[in-house]
């Protein structure tokens, strides 16, 4: 699924803490999870291409996925999509990578007085899989496919490319840029995708502008 690939990138094997600030991980995986539900047939765009919609309530066998469709009481906008789905979400995923045995998560504490969870990877294959995909890629050793083109436009989205792929920060963007832009998907994908990317950016400027209060 792209949002435990996703976090596996996020999470740095040496410490367990993640790569990203807590809003840019959680539009991230929340931008994951809406192009695993497009993907799926679950949700779709109305006709005029604006809001996200269900068009299939047939209930999904992965937990993450069944409850983010929860959240479309009504059709919205990609940015708000993010908005509802990344709630308690980093969480979520965490846990399901722990119930797989991929990752055990631990309470710590922030300066020794604020809650937080390290992520401490038990199944190093399976990070070691998708950061080694996602690189090749990244790299320019190969092209894109769904999978990494989809994992590199989310992390470019939230200005996290470099924080996960070793490398030049200018070079990292330049290539992810064009990867974000490329010919991976089918056109419908493709239009799904680029809004939803958009949605997570969007998402993402609006959180930093709260936090910064601007």
């Amino acid at each position: 699924m792209l949002h435990e690939d996703l976090m596996l990138l996020f999470i740095n094997e040496q410490n367990g803490k993640l790569r990203a600030d807590s809003s840019s991980v959680e539009n991230a995986l929340a931008g994951a999870v809406l192009i695993e539900l497009v993907n799926s047939g679950r949700i779709a765009f109305e006709p005029n291409g604006k809001k996200l919609q269900v068009v299939d309530p047939t209930p999904l066998k992965d937990p993450v996925l069944q409850e983010s469709v929860t959240r479309f009481d009504k059709p919205m906008k990609p940015q708000r999509a993010v908005e509802r789905i990344r709630k308690r979400l980093r969480d979520n995923v965490g846990a399901h990578l722990e119930g797989r045995g991929v990752v055990r998560v631990e309470s710590r504490k922030v300066m020794g007085i604020f809650p937080a969870k390290s992520y401490v990877i038990t199944k190093e294959s399976a990070q070691n899989d998708v950061r080694k995909a996602v690189g090749e890629v990244a790299h320019g050793y190969r092209g894109a496919d769904a999978r990494t083109g989809s994992l590199i436009t989310l992390l470019y989205a939230v200005r996290s490319v470099h924080k996960v792929v070793e490398g030049d920060k200018r070079d990292m963007n330049k290539r992810a840029k064009d990867i974000a832009a490329g010919n991976w998907a089918g056109d419908a994908v493709r239009r799904a995708i680029e809004a939803i990317q958009a949605g997570v950016g969007a998402a993402t400027a609006a959180a930093a502008a709260a936090s910064s209060g601007g």
